[in-house]
């Protein structure tokens, strides 16, 4: 004991300082050499998998792609300069191959310096549509797949504030597209103007459940600004860039065409907004057109949505997922809650769901009813559709099949949606003379790919499903050893032919296409493996049970070299974690880690570290099970426990680890495990949280999967927050976050009063907050930093305690 408190002394020396000034750091050699590596392009495909589009970007973000010019208003951030979402992604290069072919072809005629995002295909997959950002606009280009060529189609500048700023037309020829209004006001600078009044809320009365949104409006003057960056003008541009008007400026939130390219329905967001909820929120109208612009019908008014009813099964009132139907021409189907919305009202039935014909002179009509909380439809090239339905708190899905000619259903598919082991894969689908992607059924029978998860490993699979009698036939199994096989599609199933990523620990994933009925493979894509360096390290998925019987999984690296069978040295052991809510042991129980899954260290991991001579337990289970009426959360703190506990105890087991040299660590709800566990438990010598939320009374209504508020259950909220128990946390621990985190909850402030309450209680912490970043860190300063902090962390406070 006195060994201990000498050692939290002498650390205590390390962290007692106060600011710390410092430039951004490189990790050490070992880490550098992973982490600074090449990224392998993206690859998508046409619906026939004949062209492939390879995307190229860099591997990381710069702090000067982080430092631009933002606004957050609404749940939004964007580049008030360019006009899309400041947290975009971009892509700097496109090439395109046949899949057939061996060699990719490099695109001609790109942009200087290029910004490449939302790619889309034409409807009849012969061009492809891209947005090119500039310093100061989003520009619209066309790739025409035949001559590999792409080229600008308009000089006026685009509005993608609020996502994808094109639509394509049936005929391939025209897009219509959000464009800047000519006459846009300009922002209001808060700065420059006075504010000619207080902000004031409202309450009526009535009870709900919002959660803590980030990026809210919060005054009039944002009010202004979200409509100038939201409000666009509709033009019709066609492929050579002739435009014609088609809708006045407003605030475009959806561009949908029916299937036959005949109606358009636009859904606009209205006032009034509002400052507690995001504009998915906000009051909207959906209205059809024909493709002239001439009215239809208003078919859908949603007014402002701040009051929900408690529960995740709970939804608003009035029509919901209202959306074109892929096997008809051009009708609308949505759904309708029966029960007002409210979980918490018994009814027969949830939901109905409607169907309605263009141009809607006659009512809807109903469809079908469902049990549970309406989810979506299937719709396929033949008589059927399956519908689904789900509820959160049984964690049950079902899933019917609807014969199309006389409206007759059957369940065919009642699961615990948990249960990887029963999940029957999903259909493969095709595109039907509308060009929608629906099941494909021929002579009654469709096929299913699943996953392949069992109790005894993973084996994806192919089955023919028989439609009229509902059985099956177990096409192909695949068993391959020492890699892994993922199967894309089934590119024609006379042949066997079948498209699948195949990987292995060293191999990176890669394209190939296999013949089922012979077994062969031929290679498409050859992309190396970027991280050589740990192609030799040991990987193995171990499993172990719980106090409680409960089985547990996780991936275990061991270092290159290291002596398995003699392990005279004791490694320091690293745990990476995210805890997972159940409503049963044997779900929680279940494994759905590969050892053949490609070896990708990222920051999100501790995977660098078995380079320096650690052992490392990734995605390690962190189950927690609410059985019966009891809820997860009721015994979250000692199921945590436990949960490392048995992870600890089955490595020193096989005598690979110093116990007395253990670290945890986790990202956003793993770092709210990672303090509850060292403040908890003795089992760790330190701990490495990030970006995470430790006082959930700062989280009322609701938090990850907890549905009940903080009035019903105050003693879970406090006994779950390590915020309420900093007095006792004594042991070491490095709080990293994001400055400016975008996650509900997460906010920095979170962080930033955790480390003050530690501090002033005289725990050894050292906080870092990285300028710029949200919630998933992106600038290579930031995350080449964040590797630099936890392997300095680690070195002192754990490896040389």
């Amino acid at each position: 004991m006195k060994k201990r408190l000498t050692a939290i002394a002498l650390l205590f020396v390390v962290f007692a300082s106060a600011q710390e000034s410092i430039t951004y750091q490189k990790p050490s050699p070992e880490i550098m050499q992973l982490a600074d590596f090449e990224r392998a392009p993206s690859v998508f495909m046409d619906s026939k998998r004949e062209q492939m589009i390879f995307s190229y970007r860099d591997t990381y973000k710069s702090l000067y792609d982080l430092n631009q010019d933002e606004m957050k208003l609404a749940g939004l951030r964007v580049n008030p300069v360019t006009n899309i979402s400041s947290t975009m992604t971009y892509v700097n290069n496109l090439k395109t191959r046949k899949l057939k072919d061996k060699t990719e072809q490099q695109v001609k005629g790109l942009p200087a310096n290029a910004r490449i995002a939302y790619l889309g295909f034409s409807p009849d997959e012969k061009k492809l549509a891209f947005t090119n950002t500039t310093k100061s606009a989003v520009e619209l280009w066309i790739l025409d797949l035949a001559s590999n060529t792409a080229k600008k189609i308009s000089n006026q500048p685009l509005n993608a504030n609020l996502g994808s700023p094109y639509v394509w037309m049936s005929d391939s020829q025209h897009l219509l597209i959000k464009q800047i209004p000519s006459d846009r006001k300009a922002l209001i600078d808060d700065k420059q103007n006075l504010p000619t009044g207080p902000t004031v809320s409202n309450s009526d009365g009535k009870v709900s459940q919002n959660r803590t949104y980030q990026d809210l409006l919060k005054n009039p003057q944002d009010e202004a600004n979200f409509e100038t960056l939201a409000k666009s003008e509709l033009v019709k541009i066609s492929i050579n860039g002739d435009q014609q008007k088609f809708k006045s400026d407003a605030i475009f939130s959806g561009m949908n065409y029916s299937p036959d390219g005949n109606y358009l329905m636009l859904t606009t967001i209205q006032k009034p907004y509002s400052y507690i909820v995001p504009l998915n929120r906000f009051p909207m109208t959906s209205t059809v057109y024909d493709k002239n612009g001439n009215l239809v019908k208003v078919v859908n008014e949603t007014p402002l949505n701040e009051i929900m009813p408690k529960g995740f099964s709970s939804v608003r009132e009035g029509k919901r997922n209202i959306s074109w139907r892929d096997d008809q021409p051009a009708t609308l189907v949505y759904a309708e809650a029966l029960d007002g919305g409210d979980q918490a009202k018994k009814v027969a039935y949830r939901d109905e769901v409607f169907v309605w014909d263009a141009p809607f002179n006659a009512a809807p009509k109903s469809f079908f009813k469902t049990q549970q909380r309406f989810s979506g439809i299937d719709w396929s090239n033949g008589n059927v559709a399956i519908v689904s339905d789900s509820w959160y708190d049984t964690r049950n899905s079902k899933s019917y099949l609807i014969n199309l000619k006389d409206n007759s259903s059957k369940i065919i598919e009642d699961r615990n949606y948990q249960d990887v082991y029963s999940d029957s894969g999903k259909f493969a689908e095709n595109k039907n003379q509308f060009g929608r992607n629906v099941i494909d059924i021929k002579n009654g029978k469709a096929h299913l790919i699943g996953a392949g998860f069992t109790k005894d490993g993973q084996f994806p699979f192919i089955d023919e499903l028989d439609l009229g009698s509902m059985k099956k036939n177990r096409l192909y199994t695949s068993k391959l050893k020492n890699s892994k096989e993922s199967i894309v599609d089934i590119l024609d199933a006379k042949t066997g032919q079948v498209l699948v990523v195949e990987q292995s620990p060293s191999q990176y994933p890669n394209y190939f296409v296999r013949n089922i009925k012979n077994g062969k493979a031929t290679a498409v894509t050859h992309f190396a493996n970027p991280f050589e360096s740990i192609k030799n390290v040991y990987k193995e998925v171990i499993t172990y049970k719980r106090n409680d019987g409960v089985e547990l999984t996780g991936t275990l690296y061991l270092p290159a070299n290291y002596d398995r069978k003699n392990h005279k040295e004791k490694l320091p052991l690293l745990i990476w974690a995210y805890p997972r809510e159940y409503v049963n042991k044997d779900t929680a129980g279940q494994n759905t880690q590969n050892p053949n899954d490609f070896t990708f260290p990222s920051y999100g991991s501790f995977i660098y570290w078995v380079t320096k001579g650690y052992a490392v337990l990734d995605d390690a289970s962190f189950p927690i099970i609410g059985e019966g009426k009891a809820q997860p959360n009721d015994t979250f703190i000692p199921q945590l426990v436990a949960n490392g506990k048995a992870a600890i105890d089955a490595l020193d087991q096989l005598g690979y680890i110093d116990r007395t040299k253990v670290a945890v660590g986790g990202h956003s709800y793993g770092a709210f495990m990672t303090a509850n566990l060292l403040t908890h438990s003795k089992d760790y010598a330190c701990g490495i949280a990030r970006s995470g939320a430790y006082n959930r009374t700062l989280t009322p209504f609701g938090f990850q999967s907890e549905q009940r508020n903080y009035w019903d259950v105050p003693e879970i909220y406090n006994t779950m927050s390590p915020f309420m128990t900093a007095d006792k946390m004594k042991t070491p621990m490095l709080l990293i976050h994001g400055e400016a985190d975008n996650n509900p909850g997460t906010f920095t402030l979170q962080t930033e009063r955790y480390f003050q309450a530690l501090k002033n209680l005289g725990a050894p912490v050292r906080m870092v907050l990285l300028p710029k970043e949200s919630h998933g860190y992106a600038a290579k300063e930031s995350i080449l930093h964040t590797l630099w902090e936890q392997d300095q962390f680690l070195e002192k406070c754990l490896k040389n305690k």
